[in-house]
């Protein structure tokens, strides 16, 4: 079939789907990804915590939980298109128009999550990685990850030789909620290349057209 790139994903109507994660506000994030994002940041040692969400939509969660912890945390928000939707902002919220995958920040987080961000990349496990070690010695990410949207050359999900070798990486998957997330700063050396994404892949459990990623195991 054939397969596009990041940078021609980035143009697709799928990926700009209005309907997935645009407006959502806190309570959504606690449900989606299972923890307390407040209670989270506010148990943390350093001070202020650094709480990255990559996929962030209008920012409107951000904005709740930056008006909640104050000055006890830094939030950025990075999301493909610039459609913000909280000015004034304050000084310790930062929203960033970037794509996840092409994304770099400056210094380690406590918490980085993605809510069902992923099913719009393209190299997911690219992004993954790079989450996976951004993060402090003690820091936790937490992102909604269907394993069925990583694919191999003949379309088939990349199954449980997948997820085994994710575990073995110090990830943590439930299948049963779709969550994956690890606790410290890992250095993922996954055995996948990289061959482009489909974005005609249709809904996926979410009910939403997703993108599925297509890689050759190595």
């Amino acid at each position: 079939m054939p397969l596009t790139t990041d940078d021609e994903l980035e143009d697709s109507p799928v990926v700009a789907n209005s309907l997935m994660n645009r407006e959502r506000r806190l309570p959504s994030y606690n449900r989606e990804l299972g923890i307390d994002v407040v209670d989270v940041l506010h148990a943390t040692e350093a001070r202020p915590a650094r709480w990255p969400d990559l996929c962030c939509g209008t920012a409107n969660a951000l904005n709740e939980a930056a008006a909640l912890l104050g000055q006890d945390a830094e939030i950025v928000g990075v999301d493909l298109v610039d459609l913000f939707a909280c000015p004034p902002r304050p000084p310790q919220l930062r929203l960033i128009a970037a794509s996840a995958a092409s994304w770099h920040p400056d210094a380690p987080f406590d918490l980085i999550t993605c809510v069902h961000g992923l099913h719009y990349i393209g190299d997911k496990l690219a992004l993954l990685a790079k989450a996976a070690d951004w993060l402090t010695e003690d820091g936790l990410l937490v992102a909604n990850f269907d394993t069925r949207s990583i694919r191999l050359p003949d379309g088939t999900p990349a199954g449980r030789r997948l997820t085994a070798a994710l575990r073995s990486q110090g990830m943590t998957y439930d299948g049963r909620t779709r969550r994956i997330s690890c606790r410290g700063r890992k250095r993922l050396d996954l055995p996948y290349r990289y061959l482009g994404a489909d974005d005609q892949a249709g809904p996926n459990y979410t009910g939403q057209p997703a993108v599925n990623a297509h890689y050759a195991p190595t």
